[in-house]
This record gives structure tokens, sequence and C-alpha cells, in this order.
């Protein structure tokens, strides 16, 4: 079993192609494109932490959060409705989550933080929200899909030195 981030999907959210200029044509190329990324890297048996703004005015969310690979995990954001969050497909929903992975422990929130429990020992932040126009932080990633290649990633890619 692997673990994977994402945010900021913003599925049926045909405003976020302009607002955070994705490369898309139309709002159903944008939501196939991020299906088709998600299901290519996320198997069935792997979980999956999406930090926020899952679906705005998709008008079947949940067929769609069901169509996605993995045991879903939802940290609630600013664009995530009672009908989004009340889906039954989510293993969990919370607006904050701690976990380990491979001894680094993780702040997981929709929100970038500032400063964050165990910053000093190497705890990561993971975020999003910001869609990439946040200046980086020293242990702490951006997982949204805007600076992700429209794709879930694993902690090791988030380790790994940009290009």
């Amino acid at each position: 079993m692997t673990v994977f981030f994402t945010a900021d999907t913003h599925f049926g959210h045909a405003a976020a192609r302009a607002f955070y200029r994705r490369p898309f044509a139309n709002v159903a190329e944008m939501d196939a494109a991020m299906v088709e990324r998600w299901n290519a890297v996320v198997a069935p048996d792997d979980e999956i932490w999406h930090l926020g703004d899952f679906a705005v005015r998709h008008p079947a969310p949940g067929p769609l959060l069901d169509g996605l690979h993995g045991r879903k995990h939802l940290i609630t954001g600013n664009n995530d409705p009672a009908g989004v969050t009340a889906l039954p497909g989510w293993t969990s929903v919370a607006p904050y989550m701690e976990l380990e992975i491979d001894g680094t422990l993780l702040v997981l929130c929709h929100y970038a933080f500032r400063t964050w429990r165990g910053i000093a020992k190497g705890a990561l932040n993971l975020h999003g929200h910001s869609h990439g126009r946040l200046r980086p932080q020293t242990r702490q990633f951006d997982v949204g899909v805007d600076v992700r290649d429209f794709r879930p990633v694993t902690l090791a890619e988030l380790k790994e030195p940009r290009r």
C-alpha cells in the first residue's frame, strides 16, 4: 500500500480554469484529465489524503468520488460543502490530521501554516489552498494539483529536489 496526497482538484469548477490558469479547454476535459491521472498512480488499495476543495458545483460528486481509486480521506477546505463532506466514499473527514510515515510526522491541513507541531523535530506541513502562489518554505509542501501535474503525489516525491 502506498500513501498519496493531493488538494484543490476543484472538480466541476469551471472558473478554476481561469483563476488558476489550468491548461484545459473546458471543465469536462479538466475533470477527465485529473481522474485519469489520479487513477494512473493510485491503486484501489492505496491510501490517499485529499487536502481540501474536492468538488465545486460538480453535478454528481458521489459517483465521481466512487470512480477514483484508493481509500480516500478528506481534510476539509473552504470549498467543501456539506454535500461533499457527507459522501459515503470518504474513509474519514476532518479539518486537520497528523500522521507518521516512514518516521516523519506529517501535519495535514488545507491551509499552509507558519509554524506547526514538531517543526523543530523535522515534521512536515502538507497543504493546499494556495495553488502554488506561496513562496516555498522549509519543510512545507503544497500538494495541490496546480503544482503537482494535476495528480496525487507520494511523500518520497515531495522530498525529491524540484527541477
